[in-house]
C-alpha cells in the first residue's frame, strides 16, 4: 500500500513540465539555474524510483513531463522572441534534445540507488550474521 502511494507521489512530481520551466527560465532570465534545477530534481526522482524498485514510475513520469512541457512550448506559440531565441533550434526541437540528454543524470541517478539499495542489504544482512553469532 505504501509503495503504491510513494509511486503515484513520484509520477504526480514527474508531472511537473521540467523542461518547459527550464527553456521558461533560459528565455526570461538568461539563466542555465532553471536546466540544473531541472537536471538535480528529475534525478532526485529517478533515484527514489529506482529505490522504490518502480521503473514504471520513471518511465510513466518522464513520458507525462515531457507530454506536459510539450503542451506549454505550445502556448508561446505565438511569442516570436521565443521561437527566435533558440535558433538554430525550435523551441519543440531543444525540448526533445533537453529531455533526451536530461535521461542520461536520470540513469546515473537510478545506478547509484541500485548501489546504494544492494549496500545497504548487504550491511544489513552482515549485521544480522553478526548479531545471530554472538
Amino acid at each position: 500500500m505504501m509503495k503504491n502511494v510513494i509511486n503515484i507521489l513520484i509520477v504526480l512530481l514527474y508531472c511537473l513540465p521540467f523542461v518547459y520551466f527550464s527553456m521558461r527560465q533560459d528565455f526570461t532570465n538568461g539563466s542555465m539555474l532553471g536546466y540544473i534545477l531541472m537536471i538535480a530534481l528529475s534525478s532526485i526522482l529517478a533515484f527514489f524510483s529506482r529505490l522504490n524498485k518502480s521503473i514504471i514510475t520513471f518511465i510513466v513520469g518522464n513520458i507525462l513531463s515531457t507530454i506536459i512541457s510539450f503542451y506549454f512550448v505550445g502556448q508561446m506559440a505565438g511569442n516570436e522572441r521565443w521561437y527566435s531565441y533558440f535558433k538554430p533550434l525550435t523551441p519543440y526541437q531543444l525540448l526533445l534534445i533537453v529531455t533526451i540528454l536530461n535521461l542520461i543524470p536520470q540513469m546515473v541517478a537510478m545506478m547509484v540507488a541500485r548501489k546504494f539499495k544492494e549496500n545497504d542489504s548487504k550491511n544489513t544482512y552482515s549485521t544480522f550474521r553478526a548479531f545471530i553469532k554472538k
